[in-house]
């Protein structure tokens, strides 16, 4: 008389910044009998400590405190060859999707989903498929259409906002930038908020990753 074979569960780890979004997907994750948490975290640093070869599947945020979230998918790449990532997002502009897809995520999901697709989409890419939510999927297809390559969004910046991203990366404050290229205070303030506009952030940090990024993919620039 031969037993059933019972799948293996499958280990989520989430990555979120607010407590509240991270205790909701705890319980919806644990009340599936195929699925459970086995870690939650708050930055991208601890995430990328804890979670490689101790999780299957990460939700993960795309703005976390410390680090870039697609800077921390591509570490857990790095170090777990075998982990499947889920950027989880407020936002889907096409830069910013085309960053997941470039960071090495299987699955790029809005905050809105409805938890069963959450649910169905750790189930997705556990078994080595990809997720996207149909606005995701209508963009890759718009870009598959139109027979655009992918274009980071630094080479949308004029010459003054690219300089003043460099000097961003390089820790300077908008003071010491301004003596640098002879402007106010005041109007590199201003190149700064349309240079985070420009890249989809919100933190002077996250655009300074992001550059760091470029300028190791476009040696050149």
């Amino acid at each position: 008389m031969g037993g059933t074979e019972l799948s293996p569960v499958i280990r989520v780890a989430l990555v979120d910044d607010h407590e509240v979004v991270r205790i909701g997907l705890k319980s919806l994750i644990d009340h599936q009998p195929d699925l459970t948490v086995v870690g939650d975290y708050a930055t991208g640093a601890a995430a990328v400590t804890a979670i490689p070869h101790a999780a299957d599947v990460v939700v993960l945020d795309v703005r976390l405190p410390d680090l870039n979230g697609f800077a921390v998918c591509h570490q857990l790449k790095q170090l777990d060859g075998g982990l499947h990532v889920i950027m989880l997002t407020s936002f889907g502009q096409d830069e910013m999707v085309m960053d997941a897809i470039n960071a090495g995520a299987s699955g790029y999901l809005l905050k809105e989903a409805r938890g069963h697709t959450v649910i169905e989409g750790i189930r997705t890419v556990a078994q080595g498929g990809s997720l996207f939510s149909p606005e995701v999927t209508a963009t890759l297809l718009r870009r598959l259409k139109l027979g655009q390559s992918p274009r980071d969004p630094v080479e949308s910046l004029n010459q003054t906002e690219h300089q003043v991203l460099l000097y961003i990366s390089q820790g300077k404050t908008n003071r010491e930038i301004g003596a640098l290229l002879f402007l106010s205070e005041k109007t590199i303030k201003h190149y700064v908020s349309s240079i985070l506009s420009k890249l989809g952030y919100t933190r002077r940090a996250e655009a300074a990753a992001h550059f760091a990024r470029f300028q190791a993919d476009h040696p050149l620039q």
